[in-house]
Formats: structure tokens, sequence, C-alpha cells
């Protein structure tokens, strides 16, 4: 081997090491800055624009598609625009807060002990005024906030709805929980994976139940509507849903790794975003 071969793969080397190193030391300063409460601000912000305009999307496609001028909107468009939205919001704030947007994901961040509870209060309720203030801005904007609504499919019965919600969600959270943590973390490219998932449960589950999988999607109309008659199946399913999840990934995976908690929390410094 020449020396000039041997000096282009030690230079290859130290770059995988800096990376490295690089990586390690941001994952302990987004820890740091994760308990530094002058940041909170930017975290609920951002939990609260991202549910927004996710509900937008997902509850605007069957407001829209109620008037006459949304008439081309077809089932495929409503439940591909949650899982490019999606998509959109992880890239767009995933370093921020974690891009949650769900108190699924939230509540399973925390029993994994990835996410300290006392964030979670501030956490969901940031989320679910996103969803309201969407659903209110879709009611204001258009009218009919209640053809944005989920809920079971004609002849569905609510039980079925329910636990399909479970199924859904299980298979969301186990997603989340597969590309974030530690060795398995994909880093942004995680979002890919997540409005995928989306879109593809919508295609089969939203005429069964919505596939709303997010307790916020669901409660925002619901609350502008004045109609929580279906509300419980989007609440107890999705949390059935996501503490299988958590379960399912404990038995395949054995114990969460502590890297894992970066996804959760999210990066907040030029420089953390950099080094990943």
């Amino acid at each position: 081997m020449s020396s000039s071969s041997r000096a282009e793969g030690g230079a290859a080397t130290a770059t995988v090491e800096e990376r490295f190193v690089a990586r390690e030391e941001a994952a302990s300063r987004s820890i740091e800055m994760f308990w530094d409460g002058k940041y909170e601000y930017r975290r609920l912000l951002a939990e609260t624009w991202g549910t927004f305009l996710l509900v937008l999307v997902a509850a605007g496609g069957g407001v829209v598609g109620a008037l006459a001028a949304g008439a081309e909107i077809s089932l495929l468009m409503k439940v591909l625009a949650p899982g490019l939205m999606v998509i959109a919001i992880v890239y767009l704030m995933g370093t921020v807060s974690g891009a949650h947007i769900n108190p699924a994901v939230t509540i399973a961040f925390a029993l994994r002990r990835q996410f300290p509870w006392r964030r979670v209060p501030g956490y969901l309720v940031a989320q679910l005024l996103g969803a309201t203030l969407a659903a209110a801005t879709l009611e204001l904007l258009y009218g009919g906030i209640a053809n944005g609504r989920t809920s079971p499919g004609v002849g569905i019965d609510p039980a079925i709805a329910m636990l399909t919600e479970v199924l859904l969600t299980m298979g969301l959270v186990s997603v989340v929980l597969g590309v974030t943590d530690g060795p398995r973390n994909v880093g942004t490219n995680a979002a890919l994976a997540f409005g995928f998932y989306v879109a593809l449960a919508g295609m089969w589950g939203a005429s069964v139940s919505g596939a709303s999988m997010n307790p916020a999607r669901t409660l925002g109309p619901d609350i502008i509507a004045l109609d929580l008659s279906d509300t419980w199946i989007y609440i107890v399913g999705p949390m059935v849903g996501a503490i299988l999840a958590i379960i399912v990934d404990r038995l395949l995976h054995g114990p969460p790794p502590t890297a894992g908690a970066t996804a959760a929390q999210g990066l907040l410094s030029a420089d953390d975003r950099g080094a990943v």
C-alpha cells in the first residue's frame, strides 16, 4: 500500500472518529440544554405550531372536500396529505422539541423514561392548543368543521373503531421507537418513516376509524364542532396502542438506550444541529 493510500485511509478514520465525538458532545449539550427552562417556550411553540399544521391538513381535507370547490379531493389525497405534512414537520422542528405533535407519542417517551414527566403537561396542552386553533381556523375560513372530525365509518361499531385505533397507533409508536433509539437512530430521516407510516395506515384505516392515531388531532375538531360523542375512541385507542408498542419494543430490543432520549428531547443550538 502506498504512503498516499495509507494517509487517505488515516484521514478517513480520523473523520469518522471526529464525527462520532461531535455526536457525543452534541448529545451531551442537548441534554444540558433540555433541562434549561429558558428554552421551554421554544419547545412548546414548536409543539403548538407543528400540531396546528398537522390538524390543518388532516382535518382540512374533509372540510374542504365537502365544499363544491373541493369536489376533486379524493380519499387517497386526504390520507396522503397528513403523512406528507408529518415529514415536513419533523424536518422543520424535530431538533427543537422532538416533534411529538401527538399526545400518544409524548406519553410513550415518558413511560420509557426518555422524556421527563414534569414536561408532559406542557406538551399535551401545547398539542391540544395547536389542534384546537387549527380546527377553529378551518371553521372560520370554510365552515363545516364537523366534516373534518374523525369518526367510525358507516356501519362500523365504535368498539371496532377503537380496536382499529389501537392497532394503528401501536404500529405508529413502534415505528417512532424503532427509528429513534440509539444505534437504530436514523436522525432527521426518521421523518420519512413516520410520514410513510401515517399515509399507509390511513389508506386502509381511514374508512374504518378515520385513522387518527392522535388524540389531539381528534379533540381539536371535536371541541370546535361541540361534538364529543366519539372522542373516547380516539383517546382510549391511541393510548392503549402506545402502551402495547412499548411492551413489544421492550421484548424485541430490551431496555431503551439512554441515547434515544435525544430524539425525544430535540436539539436546540446551531452547533448541535451541525454535529448531527
